[in-house]
């Protein structure tokens, strides 16, 4: 093993939890080596649309025709516009199988999509981490809030949580910056629906936006650019936070344009040794060695890593003796919501452009059983004024009329949870190859017959919470989003006491391949209805600290 190419630990993938794992292991004074497939991007220098006017855009931040035939999977999002869709994959040179629909959205640069999430950041609760047990879905959490709830505690004062604590049980609270406020619409919206339903809540969200600045950031400007990264630093980034972190240690390596084809692993040894790469600009393949390696490339990536990653030992994948890698695929469905009109508060505006919704916890099922499913969904929401109106089209009149504020408007917007089913899951077509001679991904994922009875019941809801408000012209909408277009994969390589139902143990360490550690998506047993990526980062962090506890009893 060469010198300069043994670290460590490996880190695969840069995204939201290949920073935190990168942090924390440079942290404990271990070597570190991340490898990202993209490109590099270095805070600030690399936002090159940070500061650009909308009307400076060639196409006015609209895609043009030849960017959607590029990106024609990425534009199946909403959030790929001409001011970054420099951060984003080409469709078109990395292509997968589609068994069934699914949108795999992501990034291809340095940070993954942490420069590009919605930064939405809840905590799980015990309803969530005991709702497999409960109903007989899926396999058992290993854990439960109190074994993460001091990670999450870690998280939250590192990166910066803006929010209030809400004394909601189910959701529980967390070490919060001030919250962002809510505009006049929206306090009048929280008071009926709270004075209606006491078990229902409106609470402002909770966001990874910095309200007051922290070491080496700035506090949220209120600008509504944060897709095209953040010159203050004021979302949370692998870019604006861990990676800085890490590199202050002077323990960390970024190699970018290294597309991880599979980690070694020695038969007599019982262990991963490293990993092979792709040079994606040489063309080459490489390999690099390490004590531990954290795979952290995004939940169908490390799918297929592991798949790919094939012995005498294993010759379904790494770690994959349980059957279980690539099963279980899961996502959020969206796409039920309703939009109303409001009257009055006609002398009421708001300033900025907030970078968070309210939130409207899950009510469903946290103590009475709703007919038709299980689980739950929770909604997001907001009011704003748009322009004045005018019958003009051109001219001295309309551009008067588009600098006073038109009429109020309510919008809220479903999130419900996936149940885990074996059969949703992630193969490789070893008869197809992708431009770089490897096996192409196959994804069979689709939403079944609780998540359909639960869209009933949202919608339902959506509407009543409209009336309730005494809000007019209420639309309820119900477009069935196809699976990955939340962007919350998870779930293909589950954590679990039994190495026979399970890939991963308590601490997401293999269960057959002890000296590897995933923290993604992946490892989720179920989805929960709230984001995940704070889970993620906590559960990450807690890994990191073991592994080193591991590495330092020579365990690994």
């Amino acid at each position: 093993m060469p010198d300069n190419r043994t670290y460590d630990a490996i880190v695969i993938g840069s995204g939201i939890t290949g920073g935190w794992a990168a942090k924390e292991l440079c942290e404990k004074g271990l070597n570190v080596l991340m490898l990202e497939r993209g490109r590099n991007v270095e805070h600030i220098k690399d936002y090159p649309t940070a500061n650009t006017p909308t009307w400076e855009f060639e196409h006015r931040d609209n895609l043009t025709q030849e960017d959607k035939k590029k990106f024609f999977v990425q534009t199946r999002h909403y959030s790929i516009r001409e001011d970054n869709k420099h951060f984003y994959i080409n469709d078109g040179e990395n292509p997968y199988i589609e068994t069934k629909k699914y949108d795999w959205v992501r990034a291809d640069v340095v940070g993954g999509r942490s420069l590009l999430w919605a930064r939405a950041s809840y905590r799980w609760s015990d309803l969530d981490f005991e709702a497999n047990l409960r109903d007989g879905h899926g396999v058992d959490w290993p854990i439960r809030y109190k074994d993460i709830a001091p990670w999450y505690d870690h998280v939250e004062s590192f990166i910066g949580i803006s929010g209030n604590n809400d004394g909601i049980p189910h959701l529980p609270d967390g070490k919060f910056q001030p919250p962002f406020e809510m505009n006049a619409v929206e306090k009048y919206f929280k008071q009926k629906i709270e004075s209606k339903w006491s078990d229902r809540h409106v609470i402002m969200g909770r966001t990874a936006n910095l309200t007051q600045p922290v070491k080496g950031r700035g506090q949220c400007m209120a600008r509504n650019q944060c897709q095209r990264g953040c010159p203050f630093g004021a979302y949370f980034s692998t870019n604006a936070s861990t990676v800085p972190a890490a590199y202050a240690t002077n323990k960390l390596t970024v190699r970018p344009h290294s597309l991880v084809n599979r980690i070694l692993y020695d038969e007599q040894k019982q262990k991963a040794t490293g990993v092979e790469i792709i040079d994606t600009q040489t063309k080459k393949t490489e390999e690099f060695f390490a004590r531990i390696i954290f795979c952290n490339a995004a939940t169908v990536a490390t799918t297929f890593i592991l798949l790919n990653s094939t012995s005498n030992r294993f010759p379904n994948g790494l770690g994959n003796g349980s059957d279980q890698v690539g099963r279980n695929l899961m996502d959020h469905h969206k796409g039920v919501g309703a939009n109303a009109t409001v009257d009055g508060f006609e002398d009421k505006y708001y300033f900025g452009h907030r970078p968070c919704p309210l939130f409207i916890p899950r009510f469903r099922n946290i103590k009475d059983v709703t007919p038709g499913f299980i689980r739950g969904y929770h909604f997001g929401a907001s009011a704003h004024r748009g322009s004045g109106q005018s019958n003009e089209t051109i001219g001295a009149a309309f551009k008067d009329a588009l600098c006073e504020p038109g009429p109020w408007n309510m919008n809220i917007y479903g999130f419900g949870e996936c149940l885990p089913y074996a059969d949703n899951r992630i193969t490789l077509d070893t008869n197809k190859k992708d431009g770089w001679g490897r096996p192409l991904v196959a994804i069979d994922c689709e939403f079944k017959e609780n998540e359909k009875a639960m869209r009933v019941d949202m919608r339902q809801a959506a509407k009543e919470f409209m009336e309730a408000a005494g809000f007019k012209n209420i639309v309820v909408n119900d477009t069935m989003s196809t699976p990955g277009n939340a962007n919350h994969e998870m779930g293909t390589a589950r954590m679990g006491t039994d190495p026979k139902t399970s890939v991963l143990n308590k601490w997401n360490q293999m269960h057959e391949v002890p000296n590897v550690f995933i923290t993604d998506g992946s490892c989720m047993n179920s989805s929960a209805c709230q984001n995940p990526s704070l889970t993620y980062m906590a559960l990450t962090a807690r890994a990191c600290d073991h592994a080193v506890g591991e590495m330092k009893k020579m365990n690994i």
